[in-house]
C-alpha cells in the first residue's frame, strides 16, 4: 500500500507521468518535477542526515544549502532540488557501498 508523502500534489496532475525507482522501488512523478517533488511526493524523506538519525528533506529548495543531495544508482549524486526528474531514474537515499 503506497501511502502520501512528505508533499501531497493538489493540482497540476494533467502532467506526463514518468516512472523512476527509489531504493529499487518502482515510483512515479510528472513530467517537469524536479527530483525533489518526484522524491517527496512518493516518500516522507530524500534521505538521512549525515550527522545524526534524523530524515532530511531538503531545506533551502533552491540549491543553496546542500541537503538535498541524493545517489543515483550508478553512484554520482545530484541535487534534488535543482535536478529535472527524467523517465527510469534509478535514485538512492543512501550512498552506494563504494561511496568514498
Amino acid at each position: 500500500m503506497m501511502t502520501a508523502g512528505r508533499i501531497v500534489r493538489l493540482t497540476e496532475r494533467d502532467r506526463a507521468q514518468l516512472h523512476f525507482f527509489l531504493d529499487g522501488q518502482m515510483r512515479s512523478a510528472l513530467a517537469g518535477d524536479t527530483v525533489l517533488t518526484a522524491m517527496l511526493t512518493s516518500g516522507h524523506a530524500l534521505r538521512k542526515s549525515e550527522f545524526g538519525p534524523e530524515p532530511r528533506a531538503g531545506f533551502c529548495l533552491m540549491g543553496a544549502c546542500q541537503d538535498c543531495w541524493v545517489w543515483q544508482d550508478e553512484g554520482p549524486r545530484l541535487r534534488a532540488c535543482s535536478t529535472l526528474f527524467s523517465e527510469g531514474m534509478r535514485l538512492r537515499t543512501m550512498p552506494p557501498e563504494n561511496w568514498p
